[in-house]
């Protein structure tokens, strides 16, 4: 049995939807991180689990319960949550915003409090600043006191809603470092982060979310190395793209080199490599497939991670219409100016070159 069952969850905002249909299982000592471009539903998600934003739709289940308007308080006890903005009482002292909770909700004594904040200090390296206030505190330093606060209830699951997006990045290697230690220790988490070395390093799995929903999920090498779907390969390498459907043979060939010209200016390509680019889409498109197919698509990506180019054409049919082309020349020309060309097939035809 899962410790944390997520099952179909919706959340609609009106008309808007955020997430639809999201299911997922997280087990007892894992660190799920989850990633993805801004505005995907990371947080969403995240907060849904522990109610904080109740989903519109779906189920949360928490140790074999579902969680439900009944249980919600002794839940969210088991379930720790840090912010990105610190969510420290200003008025309280950095011993005071440790003990609040456990006094008041674990009946603890102000002594055993005490005795048990100290030692959380200890451990995220802030035993000196027991009696500072927040605004005597780095960002860095209000981040390691609310990871703190968080353990001073003994939560059984933690929620990183990205920890270290309000940081300087002198400041991110130090929260990362504490979660890092947590990590090790066991503790069952789940982080949204923009730190993509932190969520390999740090991860057992990793959620890629888009489209609404968990994308793709996978260890982190092989999200990181081998991610298998369009987007998360889009995200994880950085590969910016530019796109021209041709819906004729007469289609607009000065409007599709003129937005070529502009990707790659926009991108830095050198100016031969540019060159090299505009020759091939030209070829492949005027020359090789146009006069066979009545429409195509033409995608050109760059991956500034990986350096690498392709140029695609996809059109209907199942020919390789390099290969079946009467312009010996232009195909030459292809074959000659690339590290490799291939063709596939899978519905729609994909003549695909690789510089």
């Amino acid at each position: 049995m899962s410790l944390i069952s997520v099952r179909n969850m919706e959340k609609h905002y009106g008309a808007s939807v955020i997430l639809k249909d999201v299911s997922a299982e997280i087990e007892k000592g894992e660190v799920i991180t989850v990633i993805g471009p801004s505005g995907t539903g990371k947080s969403t998600f995240l907060r849904g689990i522990n109610m904080l934003d109740p989903p519109t739709g779906g189920e949360v289940w928490f140790d074999g319960e579902r969680i439900t308007r009944k249980n919600l308080d002794t839940t969210r006890r088991k379930i720790g949550m840090v912010f990105q903005n610190f969510g420290l009482y200003s008025h309280l002292n950095v011993i005071d915003n440790l003990t609040a909770a456990p006094i008041k909700l674990l009946k603890k004594s102000r002594a055993e409090a005490v005795s048990d904040a100290k030692s959380l200090l200890k451990t995220v390296g802030l035993s000196e600043r027991a009696n500072h206030f927040p605004h005597e505190l780095s960002g860095g330093q209000k981040q390691r006191v609310a990871i703190a606060r968080c353990l001073a209830m003994a939560p059984d699951v933690i929620l990183f809603d990205e920890p270290t997006s309000a940081l300087d990045p002198t400041m991110v290697g130090e929260v990362t470092a504490v979660i890092r230690s947590l990590a090790g220790s066991g503790m069952t988490m789940i982080i949204v982060t923009h730190e993509m070395n932190f969520a390999k390093e740090v991860s057992n799995r990793i959620f890629y979310m888009d489209e609404g929903g968990i994308y793709e999920s996978g260890t982190p090498e092989q999200i990181f190395t081998n991610p298998q779907k369009e987007l998360t390969k889009r995200f994880i390498f950085n590969i910016r793209s530019y796109n021209f459907k041709a819906e004729s043979s007469d289609f607009d060939r000065v409007a599709m080199l003129a937005g070529i010209d502009n990707f790659c200016f926009r991108q830095g390509i050198a100016a031969a490599l540019s060159e090299k680019i505009r020759l091939i889409a030209e070829e492949l498109t005027v020359n090789i497939v146009s006069p066979k197919s009545e429409s195509f698509n033409l995608n050109i990506s760059f991956s500034d991670k990986l350096k690498t180019y392709s140029i695609s054409v996809t059109y209907a049919g199942e020919t390789n219409l390099l290969e079946e082309t009467d312009d010996i020349i232009s195909a030459s020309i292809i074959k000659k100016s690339c590290e490799k060309v291939t063709y596939s097939f899978d519905g729609v035809s994909v003549i695909k070159a690789e510089l």
